[in-house]
């Protein structure tokens, strides 16, 4: 059984839509710690982090906007998460998605320590591979994985402790990439599994494809996601809706299958904004997908009304 580590990171600055910093406090209302226990898993919640004042820092782009206080978020949810991972599996309890700017680096830092290569698994309808000088619309929620990658652009932004390589990143899901993005993504190896794929495939071949690639090498893996990955329909709860995302069969059965390649060593639950929920609807279907993640199958679902 694995040691879970919740990490509340109620970050709201990177974007401009009021209310995920309420997230954490509706994931613990929503059971995730019970739902966790009754799988067997050890619990220990850390609580909310609170970062340091902003120091200022400015940068070229205009359009950026709350960029110490971002800045200040990724150094205290990276130094909380290296120590956390050094125990357990960090969960990361968001707040929006600029939370990744430190998850991602203390994912990437743990393994680098550990001589492993690291994995990002990103569930999500965005690609966020903007830089803090390519945003335009300057909400830097769009930007983790590009500063995962190591893309240049990010000053003032801590360096990227050991890059993640493209070719370890999957983006799965993916239905909204602007064009600068794309153009950027092009030059990548990054596996890109959009809807189309999906559709085409289905979830559990290109799933399997890019797990069976983390095993050969030893990997970590560390999976993003994203209240947006879901069909607005089951999911409402979010500021950055797209049409078109995962259903609740295919949502679990991604989860599910991660959960049975035994390979995910931190996760990143994301951009849930409760103002916009539906009686707390979307935050109990991400609990209960962490479920599926660690360990509970179909056939073990209680009947329930939504």
């Amino acid at each position: 059984m694995t040691h879970c580590i919740l990490i509340g990171t109620p970050v709201d600055e990177g974007q401009r839509r009021a209310g995920c910093l309420m997230g954490p406090a509706a994931y613990r209302v929503a059971g995730l710690a019970s739902t966790l226990a009754e799988l067997g898993h050890s619990v220990e919640d850390r609580g909310d982090l609170s970062p340091a004042p902003g120091r200022g820092q400015t940068c070229a782009n205009p359009a950026v906007h709350h960029l110490p206080e971002t800045i200040a978020w990724a150094e205290a949810i990276r130094a909380a998460g290296i120590s956390a991972m050094e125990q357990g599996m960090p969960i990361f309890l968001g707040g929006d998605h600029a939370l990744a700017l430190g998850s991602l680096a203390a994912a990437a830092a743990h393994a680098h320590a550990l001589g492993r290569p690291q994995f990002v698994l990103w569930l999500d309808a965005h690609s966020d591979f903007h830089t803090v000088q390519t945003t335009q619309s300057g909400n830097l929620h769009g930007t983790p994985l590009a500063y995962a990658a190591g893309r240049p652009g990010f000053d003032p932004f801590p360096p990227f402790p050991a890059p993640i390589p493209a070719r370890n990143i999957c983006m799965f899901g993916i239905r909204s990439v602007d064009g600068a993005e794309l153009a950027a993504l092009r030059e990548t190896d990054i596996v890109v599994n959009d809807m189309r794929v999906l559709d085409e495939r289905g979830v559990v071949a290109p799933l399997r494809e890019f797990l069976d690639r983390v095993r050969a090498q030893d990997g970590l893996l560390h999976v993003s996601l994203d209240v947006d990955f879901l069909d607005p329909s089951i999911a409402p709860a979010v500021g950055t809706t797209v049409p078109g995302g995962a259903t609740f069969r295919e949502a679990h059965l991604v989860c599910e299958l991660l959960h049975d390649s035994g390979l995910m060593t931190s996760l990143d639950l994301v951009e849930l904004n409760p103002f916009l929920d539906e009686r707390g609807r979307t935050a109990r279907l991400m609990v209960d997908l962490v479920g599926s993640l660690m360990g509970r199958k179909v056939f073990d679902r209680p009947t329930r009304s939504f």
